[in-house]
């Protein structure tokens, strides 16, 4: 993908189009985790390395709505962020900028209609074999009864991120899109992640859970950041599926390791799980490199589809990077470092950015798309979403592909007066 194009100064304009359209704009305002995680810095003498995020969020005055503020009133109204925490599962206060208030919003007004919980299983081309007719495309409900519809139309977009998107590639390219590359599954990064959550035991706990989802990050060297996450008051599900986080080369040591801490720390143990506070108390660190391994994904026979590894080293749930940030910040909130299960008992890491699969190339035989996300192989199709990034920005990756969308969006002319009044 580098090599295709001098992205930097190519994306720029459109970076500030995505900025522009998802409202992103610095945090203003720390709270007891971001705090923390500032302390950390200070510990290991980055202080100058943390800064507030930029966020898509409408600050505003707390709990007040307003017209517009983005789009000269042309948009929906906003609320001003009360920092309650949820953000990840979903802003019910009308702050978060989310697409359904401005690329679905503006899409409506100019009349497309959105047909939501609608999954695509198949994707046919009309009368050529390269799509240049047009296609049909065939959905079912996603809930409910499974009702079935499609549509036909002069071009398709997919943009169902990596785990939508790759599963329904690999499955067309085997039964009605053959020309579609061999590259498909290939290339999957990771963001080289590590997924830590630190439950503090003190009496008198803060609240960990008052902010935004990631109001900050600490970037701890030129390859690797880490945030501190948060989630809102009341969501204290995940819990179980997290264990104590032992970090050791072989099966049987996490295990016999994970047992021992009943009896190494009983109290705070405890205390961690049988708490009724649980997301104030619990700070996620979200650590991130751009170091580079790839995976490829497949279609699996017993799941809907399986990884191996293709090149670097195979992404590991123990980073000692990682390990040691997690324990500086536990020492200093007084808490208990947890993980999911599979992280511990398997070695195998959560990620929450898992981007590639359907990448940029030259060619078909090294990508799946040209460097404008067109398709090889067929015509007025392309790909639009994580699928498409090959490399790991070691940050959250939402804003790159807002601006590549952006950009290939803009390689498509505008259609004639008598196409749009067709």
């Amino acid at each position: 993908m580098a090599s295709l194009n001098n992205w930097k100064t190519t994306l720029n304009p459109f970076y500030k189009t995505a900025y522009k359209m998802l409202g992103a704009t610095v945090n203003p305002t720390l709270f007891e985790a971001d705090k923390s995680l500032k302390q950390v810095a200070k510990e290991i003498n980055k202080e100058s390395k943390f800064e507030p995020t930029k966020v898509a969020v409408y600050f505003g005055e707390e709990g007040t709505t307003v017209n517009d503020p983005y789009f000269k009133g042309k948009g929906p109204n906003r609320t001003g962020c009360i920092y309650c925490g949820a953000c990840m599962t979903g802003c019910r206060h009308n702050a978060k900028n989310t697409l359904d208030k401005n690329y679905l919003y503006f899409a409506q007004q100019l009349g497309v209609k959105i047909i939501a919980e609608k999954e695509v299983f198949n994707v046919t081309t009309l009368d050529t074999n390269d799509g240049s007719k047009g296609y049909k495309i065939e959905y079912k409900s996603s809930i409910g009864k499974k009702e079935k519809g499609n549509v036909t139309t002069k071009a398709v977009v997919f943009s169902g991120g990596v785990l939508g998107t790759v599963p329904l590639l690999l499955k067309l390219k085997e039964k009605s899109l053959p020309k579609l590359s061999n590259c498909v599954g290939k290339n999957v990064r990771t963001n080289s992640e590590s997924l830590l959550l630190v439950t503090s035991t003190n009496k008198k706990s803060k609240d960990y859970s008052k902010g935004i989802a990631i109001g900050s990050i600490l970037h701890t060297d030129k390859n690797s950041h880490l945030e501190a996450v948060r989630y809102g008051k009341g969501s204290s599900f995940f819990r179980i599926l997290t264990i104590p986080y032992v970090p050791h080369k072989y099966f049987f040591g996490r295990v016999f390791g994970t047992i021992s801490v009943l009896f190494k720390h009983p109290i705070k143990l405890l205390k961690t799980i049988f708490t009724t506070s649980y997301s104030q108390r619990t700070t996620v660190l979200l650590f991130m490199q751009t170091l580079d391994s790839t995976l490829r994904i497949k279609l699996g026979k017993f799941t809907k589809m399986k990884t191996e590894k293709e090149e670097g080293e195979v992404p590991t749930s123990f980073i000692p990077e990682a390990i040691s940030l997690g324990k500086k910040y536990g020492e200093l909130v007084n808490g208990l470092t947890y993980a999911n299960f599979t992280d511990v008992l398997m070695g195998t890491p959560t990620t929450a950015h898992i981007l590639g699969g359907a990448v940029m190339g030259k060619n078909s035989t090294i990508g799946v798309i040209d460097k404008n996300c067109q398709v090889f192989g067929y015509k007025n199709m392309l790909i639009c979403d994580g699928s498409m990034i090959s490399a790991n920005p070691g940050v959250n990756p939402s804003l790159t592909i807002t601006a590549i969308a952006e950009y290939a969006m803009s390689k498509i002319p505008n259609k004639s007066k008598k196409e749009q009044k067709e």
